[in-house]
């Protein structure tokens, strides 16, 4: 009886811990409208994460570039760009790496940190943290 409880104990706190990352699927809102306008995909490779754009909610910008954007993102269409790359996890937050805010075509340096399972909190800043924009993302289902 105790290894069965034993064992539901530890298959419980498995579940709780594995169901509280930032790998998956987050809904952008518009910072304007307030509306959700897209849908990013966070993934993991070699140890860091990096995020790109998988679903673009309106069916009028399906087909839309980054003209402000520059380097190898420039024209590049918005639906399959990355856009946050090369974050180490620090703690409780990924940091040190670039996020691409294809409104703009501006990069800037980003941290993120997981507030619950289904929110979560992305800054991106120039210079120093304190100079910067906060968004906050929620799981997508």
């Amino acid at each position: 009886m105790k290894k069965r409880l034993l064992t539901l104990l530890l298959i419980a706190t498995s579940l709780g811990i594995n169901s509280q990352t930032i790998f998956g699927k987050w809904h952008s809102k518009n910072d304007k409208t307030g509306k959700i306008d897209s849908v990013i995909e966070i993934y993991e490779k070699e140890g860091k994460a990096f995020a790109k754009i998988i679903e673009v909610k309106d069916p009028k910008r399906q087909n839309a570039v980054c003209n402000l954007c520059e380097g190898k993102n420039k024209g590049k269409k918005i639906l399959g760009l990355n856009i946050l790359t090369g974050l180490e996890k620090d703690y409780e937050e990924w940091s040190g790496g670039t996020i691409l805010d294809p409104r703009n075509g501006k990069v800037y340096k980003c941290y993120i940190e997981l507030i619950n399972p289904n929110k979560l909190k992305v800054r991106g800043y120039i210079g120093i943290s304190l100079f910067g924009v906060t968004a906050y993302w929620q799981k997508a289902s």
